[in-house]
């Protein structure tokens, strides 16, 4: 499996110009450090929007599901910093998803990454699942690709968080998520026109609706890579 673990937090938001390199020296020194020091983080990436608009997308791949409601993350997510708690009603439009890894074929963090946020037709979850299979064996391999991940949420019961707070209107979600990852922009693009396009997924079994969004890399981290980083960043 090429994502790190069975389980993954998908999340998408837009960040104001204003606040943008705040947000980004605390996402990297203190918030990535603090995530990836929790047990079953395995790694963390943040992209920006492909076009320059404001939008975020970050995805954590954790061990299993279990990790989202785990004492350690929980403790984490209803005792924010000082600088979390300044940064957090900064995040707009939040959609947060806490992931099963239903497929996952290729690369992670490449240059760019399609997200496309979808859900199955009435009755289609089977014909939804054997679909994105099919592309998850055939697409890494094509010119431009590095791989493609297909990712279900299922909410944790846990109540909200201080940081859902923070946030203020209470988080969306998707419902499945394909991230497509690729070296050139442009074949992302093609293939969310084409193969991952509104009427490729009706024929697979997607309802109508699907969100896509291009993104490039910013960052991404591993838990060696920032371990102490938030004591100092702080």
């Amino acid at each position: 499996m090429a994502l790190a673990g069975s389980a993954a937090l998908a999340m998408w938001w837009d960040i104001v110009p204003e606040v943008r390199a705040d947000f980004e020296h605390w996402h990297a020194h203190e918030h990535f450090p603090e995530r990836l020091a929790i047990a079953g983080f395995r790694r963390a990436s943040r992209w920006r929007s492909a076009d320059g608009g404001d939008g975020m997308f970050v995805l954590y791949e954790l061990a299993d599901h279990d990790v989202l409601r785990s004492p350690a993350y929980l403790a984490r997510l209803n005792a924010p910093s000082a600088w979390s708690a300044r940064l957090m009603p900064h995040h707009r439009r939040m959609v947060r998803s806490q992931c099963h890894v239903l497929e996952s074929r290729g690369g992670v963090t490449a240059r760019s990454a399609l997200t496309v946020r979808l859900a199955p037709a009435e009755g289609r979850d089977a014909d939804l699942r054997r679909g994105l299979r099919g592309l998850c064996d055939a697409l890494p391999l094509r010119p431009g690709i590095a791989g493609l991940h297909v990712l279900r949420h299922e909410a944790p019961p846990i109540a909200a968080t201080a940081e859902q707070r923070l946030r203020g209107l209470a988080d969306a979600a998707a419902d499945w998520i394909v991230v497509a990852t690729g070296y050139e922009r442009d074949a992302l693009a093609a293939l969310g026109a084409a193969e991952l396009g509104e009427r490729a997924l009706a024929d697979l079994g997607a309802a109508s609706g699907a969100e896509h969004r291009l993104y490039d890399l910013a960052y991404a981290a591993l838990p060696h890579d920032v371990a102490g980083l938030a004591e100092v960043a702080s």
